[in-house]
């Protein structure tokens, strides 16, 4: 029992003084894992890949909702989420993550009205 309150005690120390991002990591797991090896990407990075970097953030998000929505209605249930560093705020958000050939990220290019001129461009760097 009492070996059992000094392990508490010396976990929520180490939680209470290790910085921010190693916390938001081990939160995250193995999830934040799969994101950096590439397994797993979110919505922005899938804009990147297909020319979209340069659409301004809230654009950005709207097209992640319009993924969400695809991925809800094709599986039945949200996405997985992870919980990521905000590309310019620095802030840490909670962001879903999909596999990079998932069906909803084409749907959602082509749903959002601001982005269905890079459907053609997924699909060709798909097949590529």
């Amino acid at each position: 029992m009492i070996a059992t309150a000094k392990l508490r005690s010396r976990t929520k120390t180490a939680a209470r003084t290790a910085v921010k991002a190693l916390r938001y990591r081990c939160i995250s797991g193995i999830v934040a894992v799969l994101v950096e090896g590439g397994q797993l990407i979110r919505t922005g990075d899938h804009l990147d890949r297909v020319g979209g970097g340069d659409l301004p953030d809230g654009m950005k998000s709207w097209y992640g909702r319009h993924v969400a929505k695809a991925y809800r209605k094709a599986h039945g249930g949200d996405p997985v989420r992870v919980w990521a560093r905000h590309r310019t705020t620095g802030k840490y958000v909670h962001v879903y993550v999909y596999a990079p050939a998932d069906p909803a990220l084409l749907a959602g290019l082509r749903s959002y009205k601001a982005t269905r001129h890079l459907a053609d461009r997924a699909l060709y760097s798909e097949a590529a």
